[in-house]
């Protein structure tokens, strides 16, 4: 069987769909805090609704335009969208049915309540009507639908309701009303007594609609959503201003063609069909909600509720070098490569690193990639003073960025501002590389200090999701770093690079290379095997490599938390190939590549995934871990990664996922981290009162 055959690959967007199936599995995990649980069941729909605007946006698209490209496992456009429908929508079934016999119940069980508007006592009802006719109905515009109104163009994803009318003279027997999203969608009683109750916002407008339709009877109301498609298409190459382009481009994706409808499942089915006509949907674009539209609107609740008893149990991450007790973060990194695991390590740490940086004398110029960032992000103020210290300071921020394109438009402009040199990047290119280069005056030269990692430069983020980093003043990595910079915001061909590895010009051929090596030492009797953790795995070339090693008896374990494209259990293909994947508390988000390598073995981090795109059409940069402690100690999180057997999942060669069952002791991988942080912070304290 040739490794490149359609059936040793598995679809990617079904492999997303199974992740999104493993996130719905921890909110029905009742061993994790039911607010938690309500968390998660909020993060699938947040997914679904990403996944919907814009892969299943883009592959409706390539139907319609009958430009449709057949991936590696050789489905078309229109069988995927077949496929993707029938699985996401026993996803929504499964997810709705965990909201209404486990979440739901036991919110109630913890006095947490959801109220439909019958339920609602009379002594709060009046809070209601009040909360209606003075912030609700004001900023509501009832739309009739009749030739003299066409139908609103209703914004992506907002709440949205369909009236149906009846009486004398009238042209229309239907209008919409849409929920402005300044307002909450859930809404809390007036007197929180014994807990904590609320009101749907949807629920409260439909209670009050009469008020909008004076002498016309209100004969129903159904609540729906509609998902547009959220590509952005422009060309690089022709626009003379990017920023200005993708501005206006936002403006359009707002109102984007429709790609899916969901609507409660009491909406009449003459009801629906219209809405379809509307929408120019098919009966496979709609979603029958039996509960609450949209979880993600939760999100904030479940933050802000006050139960610390329903969350995961708050930690304080280990401080690796503080500032306030060791004021010369300079040198501490000459000392040796410092590796931080967040976010059982401080954030913090890089945050003063460049904070640092923008204050001392010595540095005269930073450069700084940024793909993704907070919304108040201590980073980009570090970088507006430097640039106010009169130090060089060169920002390459990605406009381009899915979903955060505005926010970096605003972050592009205040640096701007500033006296900071904002660079876009290459044409044609996203920078996705995870990457701070400080120069600083040392005695009779310069030295250069890096930062490297496989996260964004996001503080927020930073204490959720899982990453890798480094802070180095090593002359090999600096010097690489310097002459990547210098590709990014100058006009120069790619040099040799001593230790970084850089998309799209030398990664891809490297870890080509690196499988090879594996085979050859297989071949020759040596120690080999390949060990790789990413989010993604789809990239058919790696795909086949990882065939031509596994068939050569190349043992490879690969823990991917996202989509994964390659199908275990083929014989003479992938028998040695094991797939795992870990969804817990935080979102596993670093890259770490291991090569047996004969006996020596090498390690590297990085910012990229095992995809098309990160290997071909983005900026990437991938480091290795040369110092012995730093690399130790990256062996051992992958050890203990692989020892996870509450949060691990196999895959089986259908696909799918099961939960790894070996018999062992319970070994949650993130828990002991965070454990071992804690260990290791109280140690520290312990040190510095010695």
């Amino acid at each position: 069987m040739a490794f490149s055959d359609s059936s040793n690959f598995i679809n990617r967007e079904l492999s997303w769909l199974e992740f999104n199936q493993r996130v719905l599995d921890q909110a029905m995990d009742d061993a994790n805090p039911i607010l938690e649980r309500l968390k998660f069941l909020c993060i699938v729909s947040s997914n679904l609704d990403e996944f919907f605007e814009v892969r299943v946006a883009g592959l409706k698209q390539q139907r319609q335009t009958h430009t449709s490209e057949t991936g590696p496992d050789g489905l078309s456009a229109s069988e995927m969208l077949a496929a993707i429908s029938d699985r996401s929508r026993r996803m929504v079934d499964d997810q709705y049915r965990c909201w209404r016999e486990r979440i739901f119940p036991e919110l109630e069980k913890q006095k947490i309540r959801f109220h439909t508007y019958p339920d609602v006592p009379d002594d709060e009802r009046a809070h209601f009507k009040n909360f209606f006719d003075t912030t609700v109905y004001p900023v509501l515009t009832p739309i009739a639908v009749d030739p003299s109104h066409p139908f609103p163009q209703l914004l992506n994803k907002s709440l949205n309701v369909i009236v149906e009318l009846e009486g004398d003279g009238l042209q229309t027997d239907i209008a919409v009303v849409q929920a402005p999203r300044i307002l909450p969608r859930v809404v809390p009683f007036s007197k929180q007594q014994n807990g904590d109750d609320y009101v749907f916002l949807g629920n409260i407008i439909q209670e009050h609609l009469a008020s909008l339709f004076k002498g016309v009877r209100v004969k129903g109301s159904h609540l729906f959503r509609l998902t547009r498609n959220s590509n952005l298409y422009f060309d690089e190459e022709e626009e003379l201003n990017l920023l200005h382009a993708i501005e206006e481009e936002l403006r359009r994706v707002k109102r984007g063609a429709a790609v899916r409808l969901e609507v409660q499942d009491d909406c009449p089915p003459e009801v629906v069909d219209r809405l379809l006509q509307i929408f120019n949907l098919e009966e496979e674009d709609v979603f029958r909600i039996h509960g609450p539209l949209n979880f993600s609107r939760l999100m904030p609740l479940a933050i802000q509720i006050d139960r610390p008893d329903l969350r995961y149990k708050r930690f304080t991450p280990r401080t690796v070098v503080s500032l306030e007790t060791e004021s010369d973060i300079f040198f501490h990194i000459r000392k040796g490569d410092i590796l931080l695991h967040h976010p059982y390590d401080n954030f913090q740490t890089v945050v003063d690193f460049l904070a640092q940086a923008a204050e001392d004398p010595q540095v005269l110029a930073i450069k700084q990639t940024l793909y993704r960032t907070s919304s108040d992000s201590p980073i980009v103020q570090a970088l507006i003073t430097a640039a106010k210290n009169g130090k060089q300071v060169t920002a390459v921020i990605e406009l381009k960025a899915r979903f955060d394109e505005a926010a970096n438009i605003k972050w592009a402009r205040m640096m701007r501002e500033a006296g900071v040199d904002v660079i876009y990047g290459v044409a044609g290119l996203k920078t996705h590389a995870k990457a701070m280069l400080i120069i600083r005056s040392e005695g009779n030269g310069i030295r250069r200090y890096a930062h490297l990692g496989t996260g964004n430069y996001h503080p927020s983020t930073a204490k959720i999701y899982t990453d890798l980093s480094m802070l180095t003043c090593r002359e090999a990595i600096t010097t690489d770093l310097a002459e990547t910079f210098n590709c990014l915001t100058g006009v120069a061909k790619f040099p040799p690079m001593n230790e970084l590895i850089v998309a799209p010009w030398t990664l891809l051929d490297t870890f080509l290379k690196m499988i090879d090596g594996e085979i050859e030492h297989a071949a020759a009797g040596r120690p080999c095997g390949i060990y790789v953790k990413v989010n993604s795995l789809v990239e058919e070339g790696i795909i086949e490599a990882l065939y031509r090693a596994s068939a050569a008896g190349v043992p490879i374990r690969l823990l991917v938390r996202g989509m994964c494209a390659v199908k275990v259990g083929i014989p003479g293909v992938s028998e040695n190939i094991e797939v795992r994947s870990i969804v817990g508390r935080f979102l596993e988000h670093s890259r770490i590549f291991r090569f047996e390598n004969g006996g020596t073995r090498k390690i590297f981090l990085g910012s990229a995934d095992w995809m098309p795109r990160n290997l071909f059409r983005r900026v990437e940069t991938v480091f290795p871990v040369v110092l012995p402690r730093a690399a130790e100690h990256v062996e051992e999180i992958l050890e203990w990664f692989w020892k996870d057997n509450v949060k691990s999942k196999v895959m089986r060669p259908d696909g799918t996922y099961a939960p790894l069952d070996d018999g062992g002791e319970p070994f949650d991988a993130q828990a002991e981290f965070l454990a071992d942080a804690q260990r290791r912070r109280k140690q520290r304290a312990l040190e510095k009162q010695e």
